[in-house]
């Protein structure tokens, strides 16, 4: 149970939020948007520590690529979902419940990026990726929670981004998307509380993935990014930990932040 995920610039041992909880193998996972980065990461480590996994990916043959990756294809299953449909969620929650009869852990990691600013950005791409990173979540949620109910509990974590705690420059409808995945699940974890059901959200900072190059072309784009890059039923889990923080300066001292935020624009190519 010790053993953290580090893949593609990512480190973060998700088995601390469960050690005094629960035991991970045996537990059936569902990861959304798993075939690359984060999502295949995580797919990964559960996996590793005995877990049996469902990958989901809008294409299923990147999930059954990721799935070939991550090994232990006797207990993983790689299907084809885009969350921005409900009926392909109510399809993968039927297909793992025939499998495997439950589920234990609920990850919403699907999701993508749009630099560009308020003032240029397309609005049918701006409803799009709050379709797949918010409402997506939110119709997940919705499908997997009664089911949660029905077996006497479970965990939903959802994939947010530090981004969704300070607002970032060319990046503001995708920091909007974070903003409100990290109110809903905080919201649904208080609302969940007598169900045995736990919400948990996990901001990670700056990730080095393919993420970028999965990003909806904006028309004003810059290059913001920060200049270095180095256990308990918890609600909310920033990653790494000194972005903690930068959230705090933020909280307190707005002004200071947003210098900062503007000077990096500047610099921004």
């Amino acid at each position: 149970m010790g053993s953290s995920i580090v893949r593609q610039g990512l480190t973060y041992n998700p088995f601390e939020e469960y050690k005094h909880g629960m035991e991970i193998s045996g537990k059936v996972v569902v990861v959304t948007g798993a075939s690359m980065g984060i999502g295949e990461a995580i797919a990964k480590a559960f996996a590793d520590h005995g877990a049996s996994v469902v990958l989901l990916s809008r294409d299923a043959s990147r999930a059954e690529s990721a799935r070939g990756r991550i090994g232990h294809t006797e207990r993983t299953l790689a299907l084809s979902c885009d969350v921005r449909n409900r009926e392909e969620i109510e399809r993968v929650l039927s297909l793992t419940l025939h499998h495997y009869d439950r589920i234990d852990v609920w990850i919403n990691n699907a999701g993508h990026g749009m630099p560009d600013s308020v003032a240029a950005m397309d609005m049918a791409a701006c409803r799009d990726m709050f379709e797949a990173n918010l409402f997506g979540t939110i119709e997940a949620m919705q499908a997997v929670i009664p089911v949660m109910k029905q077996q006497g509990g479970g965990s939903i974590i959802n994939v947010s981004s530090v981004a969704g705690h300070i607002p970032l420059a060319y990046h503001a409808a995708y920091s909007a998307t974070k903003f409100a995945m990290n109110v809903i699940g905080k919201a649904a974890n208080i609302e969940l509380h007598n169900t045995g059901i736990h919400v948990m959200t996990i901001c990670p900072g700056y990730v080095s993935t393919r993420f970028r190059s999965n990003a909806t072309p904006g028309r004003e784009v810059k290059d913001i990014r920060p200049n270095g890059q180095r256990g308990r039923r918890k609600s909310e889990v920033i990653v790494p930990w000194y972005m903690h923080g930068a959230i705090k300066m933020y909280q307190l001292f707005p002004g200071v932040v947003e210098w900062g935020m503007r000077r990096m624009a500047q610099r921004a190519r």
